[in-house]
């Protein structure tokens, strides 16, 4: 499994010296670009083909603190795909104390330059059977074969 790094930067801190909530927002939005590439998903040539995938819901469980300099290891994890719309889970781990330190999920849909859905099994068969292979691969690994 591929787990996406991340070094707490000062700037993400608030006043009670942790990381600013809306951070995590913008952390599982990074590891799932870096997610997609690494299973061969490249979103800035998905983009140049005129397919966009926004993040259409977003939920969070705040486990425990991150501090600056803390590094935190994020796992990307495919929950459901259909073609138009993707449900991914987020681990967020501390990678020193294997603490956990947030969950969530998100979901997204693609759509085209003028806004309407898409079918990427339709229009780009390649980007789906890439996310395909990603969720029977996890499948597989989640019963032991």
């Amino acid at each position: 499994m591929t787990v996406y790094e991340h070094r707490a930067q000062y700037y993400e801190t608030d006043q009670m010296g942790v990381i600013h909530h809306s951070n995590y927002a913008r952390w599982l939005e990074s590891a799932r670009i870096w997610w997609m590439r690494e299973n061969g998903i490249d979103y800035s040539e998905m983009e140049k083909n005129g397919i966009v995938s926004p993040v259409t819901a977003l939920s969070c469980r705040y486990r425990s603190m991150v501090h600056f300099d803390d590094t935190v290891l994020i796992t990307v994890k495919i929950e459901k795909y259909n073609g138009v719309r993707l449900f991914l889970s987020y681990r967020v781990t501390d990678k020193e104390s294997g603490e956990l330190r947030m969950t969530g999920n998100s979901e997204h849909c693609f759509v085209d330059r003028s806004g309407r859905l898409v079918s990427l099994k339709k229009v780009y068969p390649d980007y789906d059977k890439a996310f395909v292979r990603e969720l029977e691969k996890q499948n597989r690994d989640a019963a032991g074969v």
